[in-house]
């Protein structure tokens, strides 16, 4: 259990809760998202990379085809037993760690790239920034990645918004908009930000799929009591059944942010 005061007014989240609908219903960044991280470069053969909060190991299983040694942390131990299973399905080696991002305990210059997707709220940067610094080899990489739907634009996202903010008003993840990838000021003393992109991408899902994706938020199965989410699984899944096709698309919008290790050690 996590409680941030900078998220969700410091209401207490647990992504375990949610492991298994994250495993089965977050993987669904689209081609595009993975192409143009190895487009730059990033992820590909020859390199070691860290995922932190790599959560199911959505982008190291990705990612995989492309050649690189992958290791993955995250906080919760339900997520990388997801993780680890998902991994073995697909016969991949990829190392997963149970630890939060701030106890990341790896030799200098153990790797080439880390990538944080989706977390980069999460962690202390006070202490995540010099340790990237330090594990990190000359020239490394530290690329941050985030995908949201956005409300204003869709319709359904829109709606779905309303019903988590009915049952978690303290969410603080809703009302999304376009805007380059945020970067913590911390990291500024170790990294140059040295390429920044925004793209739009719309995204398929049944009716059941929207639904799983929103139950695995934070807003909703991370922090929801059972008896809220039940009322929350109700309320959505009407809105759905009467107002969402049988398959649709969501509008989400991709920002990424790749950070370059100054040469200062």
């Amino acid at each position: 259990m996590q409680k941030l005061n900078n998220i969700d007014g410091g209401k207490p989240f647990d992504w375990g809760k949610t492991s298994q609908d994250y495993a089965k219903y977050r993987d669904i960044y689209p081609e595009i998202f993975y192409q143009k991280i190895a487009d730059r470069g990033l992820c590909v053969k020859g390199q070691k990379v860290l995922d932190i909060g790599t959560g199911t190991g959505v982008l190291p299983r990705n990612m995989y085809r492309f050649g690189a040694e992958w290791t993955g942390t995250d906080i919760s131990p339900n997520q990388i037993e997801q993780a680890v299973q998902l991994a073995q399905l697909q016969n991949m080696k990829i190392g997963f760690i149970p630890c939060p991002a701030e106890e990341i305990d790896f030799p200098e210059n153990s790797f080439d790239i880390a990538t944080a997707c989706q977390c980069i709220w999460y962690p202390d940067h006070k202490i995540l920034a010099p340790k990237l610094a330090k594990i990190l080899k000359k020239g490394g990489k530290f690329l941050i990645l985030y995908m949201a739907w956005l409300p204003y634009e869709d319709k359904i996202a829109a709606r779905s918004e309303d019903i988590i903010l009915k049952y978690n008003p303290s969410w603080n993840s809703s009302g999304e908009i376009r805007k380059p990838m945020w970067v913590p000021d911390e990291y500024l003393e170790f990294f140059d930000v040295t390429y920044r992109e925004e793209y739009d991408v719309m995204l398929p899902f049944t009716r059941e799929s929207w639904h799983g994706r929103m139950r695995a938020c934070r807003g909703v199965g991370a922090s929801l009591s059972p008896d809220d989410l039940q009322l929350w699984e109700n309320e959505h899944g009407n809105m759905l059944e009467n107002e969402a096709p049988p398959q649709f698309d969501v509008l989400h919008y991709v920002a990424m942010a790749e950070l370059t290790l100054k040469d200062v050690k």
